[in-house]
Parts: C-alpha cells; structure tokens; sequence
C-alpha cells in the first residue's frame, strides 16, 4: 500500500471510528483500525464486535492496500504531525511508514485477515429518516436509558416504526421519555428494535444537522447509513416493558414557567445535594414556584420563581438531575409542568414529546 493524504483529512476519519474501540479488549486486533485503499478512496473501520463503524476520506492512492494499524498509537502519531500532507507506506511483515516533509514514524501493525468481517445487508426494506429529526429524538431521549446492567433491556432506546410514524423510548425505572415523530415514507410493516446506548451514543455524535440517513436491519442487527460515516450495531433482545400503560392522563392545572428560569434554579438548589439528601423540594403555590434544598451538616438554598399555576397548593420533591436533563435539552422558551400530588409523577408534554419523572421523598 502506497498513498499520500491531507493530514486534517486523515485524522477526522480516525476520530469518527476511533471511539468505538474498547480499552479492555483482550483481543489485540480489535485494539487496530482497519485501512482499506482502493481506488480514490481510504476505508476505515473499527469495530468491539457489539458496534462496527467505517468511513471513507479521499487519497491519492498510488498502490491499493490493506492492513490493520494500532488505532490509539495511529491517532496520536496523525495528531502531532505538521499540517502537511502525509504519506502512508507498507512494507513487509505489517511494517508502516508514516511520513511528512520533515519527520517520519514506522510502527508495526497487524494483518487484515485476522479482523473481524462485518455483517452484510441484504438490500430492501430501507427506512430514510431526516438526521436533524433523529438527532432531536435522540437528544430528548438517551439521558432516561438505564446504565445499570442487570437491567439490560433498558440499556438502549426502543424504535417503534408503525407506518409511517417512528417513535424513542427511554427509561431507567425512575424516569421515563417518548417522542414520536412522523417519517416522509410508510413502511410496509411494523417494527421495534431496542438500539444499546454506545450505539446511541455513536450516532449522536456522527449525525448532522441536514441529510438523511438510510436504516437497514438484518439478523438482529441494525445499519445506519449516514453518508459520511456506517454504523452497524448488534440489537439488544428481549421485550420492552409496556410503557403506555404508566403514562398518566393529562393534568387540569400545569405549571407554566419560564424553561431557562426553572433550570438555574433546580441547578442551583442542586449544589447542595448529597448522594444521600438528593430530593430539591418543589413547592407549587397560585402564580409562585418556590425552589428549595435543605442538606444536613451542609445547609440550605431558597429560591422563588413566578409562574402560572391556577391549582391546589403542592410540595413535591425530584431528584435534580432527572429535572436538569431534560430542561437543558428543550428549546421551548416555557414548559407546562404537570404536577397533581405528592406522590404521583411530575409530567412534561411538549408536541408528541412526553417526560415522566417520579418524585422522591421529602426527607
């Protein structure tokens, strides 16, 4: 293999796979990025076999190759190069040179036929959505995904196509946000996958703010064409819980408040929270919200917020980073809060968006 590249070029495309390699792997090839040049172009791809992602940059490809190098070593080497244009050279036995003007690197890499093939796709059954709308639903949604394992059903975000509407659910049992969207196209049947959060995380990080991106599943596997970037990801198996059955009917009276005000406030009140006194007190009177902690052996914060309120008077308490999450993440100016007891959730609704919290208690 013989070819010469931007080094900027270069190194977008190393850091658009890169991040799906695990530290703990015990194999080493899984450690390496596998370059393909052919062509005019250079293929990257990484995978952890869970999640695979490739790319391709633009080269000038003198002599077509392929090998597999130590991705992190690879990285740096491309980071702290001169911006200049790089040559990449092999030579027998996994040698690679890597050359500017006025340095060079030789580094060992390791053959390609011992990495891993990612799966292939039948052509067919393609589901376009807008990236813009995906990376909106996945905003609004991958802060609720359980990080606790025993629980891995919950380690992702459910998609549910029914023809031509797709919606996200999120939830870790405290918390829990649905947004259902509509697609340009109806699909001829309906379908649900559960995506794990580091694909999740993979997309969030490559989608763009215009394009489409195509969606293809296979044998419990799901690929995500966005163009400049594929995803491949395996799916997480098993039943989602039924979530329509916990989502409350809507509330008479809301809280109408100023987004941002409410925010800093909880954030605010949120200093003084310990793992063990987390709660920020909410307490909801006619036209005044009054934000408040109280954390023994560390003190206490009080705040008041006007608003628009016309029902009983209520003191509730919620975990503040649950409130944070989600009130960061919209763009709406005010939100309507649906608060109807002490005990019961805390609800937001915003155009086919709906956040359920459960409320902790008041210690």
């Amino acid at each position: 293999m013989k070819l010469e590249v931007e080094k900027n070029t270069l190194l977008n495309g190393i850091q658009k796979v890169q991040n799906v390699i695990s530290s703990k792997s015990t194999l080493p090839i899984l450690s390496n990025i596998l370059i393909d040049a052919q062509q005019s172009k250079l293929k990257l791809t990484a995978t952890d076999l869970d999640i695979g992602i490739s790319c391709a940059v633009p080269v000038d490809i003198q002599e077509p190759g392929i090998i597999t190098i130590p991705a992190k070593r690879f990285g740096d080497i491309i980071k702290e190069l001169p911006d200049d244009s790089v040559s990449i050279n092999t030579k027998k036995n996994n040698l690679v040179i890597i050359e500017t003007k006025s340095c060079q690197f030789k580094i060992m890499g390791l053959p390609c036929e011992d990495f891993p093939k990612l799966p292939e796709f039948k052509e067919g059954g393609v589901i376009k959505i807008e990236q813009p709308v995906l990376k909106e639903m996945l905003t609004l949604t991958s802060f609720a995904v359980s990080l606790d394992e025993t629980r891995y059903i919950l380690n992702g975000i459910l998609f549910k196509i029914n023809q031509n509407k797709l919606t996200l659910v999120a939830t870790d049992g405290k918390r829990l946000a649905i947004i259902e969207r509509k697609l340009k196209q109806d699909t001829e049947k309906d379908l649900q996958l559960i995506v794990p959060l580091k694909t999740i995380q993979e997309l969030n990080r490559n989608l763009q703010d215009e394009g489409e991106l195509s969606m293809l599943l296979g044998n419990n596997q799901a690929l995500f064409d966005l163009g400049a970037a594929v995803i491949i990801s395996r799916l997480i198996e098993g039943e989602f819980p039924d979530y329509q059955q916990v989502i409350p009917p809507a509330a008479e009276n809301k809280v109408n408040v100023n987004r941002e005000n409410f925010l800093l406030a909880v954030k605010r009140a949120a200093l003084l929270s310990t793992p063990d006194y987390q709660a920020v007190k909410l307490e909801v009177f006619k036209n005044k919200l009054v934000v408040s902690k109280s954390t023994p052996d560390v003190g206490e914060s009080r705040e008041e917020i006007s608003m628009e309120y016309q029902g009983k008077e209520i003191a509730i308490g919620f975990n503040p980073n649950y409130l944070i999450d989600v009130l960061k993440n919209l763009k709406e100016d005010k939100v309507a809060f649906e608060l109807t007891d002490t005990e019961k959730p805390g609800v937001l609704r915003i155009d086919g968006y709906v956040y359920i919290v459960l409320p902790m208690r008041l210690s």
